[in-house]
Formats: structure tokens, C-alpha cells, sequence
């Protein structure tokens, strides 16, 4: 066996750039999550203090 059998990660096409697509995930699960924990601790106050 020889030590040049090692592979690395395949590396990205020049010219792709995926942030924007990754900031937009991150907002299209974040947003409703943020949303809904909001909510829930609204009530939970609401029900807990009257």
C-alpha cells in the first residue's frame, strides 16, 4: 500500500458560489422557527400570569 491513496473532498466548481443559497435556507427554516418560539412564550406568559 502505497501513502498516495488518501482521497480529499471533492472540491467546488469555479464559479459557484453557494452562500446566497445558504443564507436563503437558513431564513426560510429560521423565520418560521423564530416565529414560533415567539409565539410560545407569549403564551406560555399569557398563561401563567393570567
Amino acid at each position: 500500500m502505497s501513502g498516495t491513496s488518501a482521497q480529499s473532498p471533492p472540491e467546488a466548481p469555479a464559479g459557484k458560489d453557494r452562500r446566497p443559497l445558504i443564507a436563503f435556507t437558513w431564513l426560510w427554516v429560521g423565520a418560521p422557527l423564530a416565529y414560533g418560539l415567539y409565539e410560545l412564550v407569549r403564551k406560555a406568559t399569557q398563561l401563567f400570569t393570567g
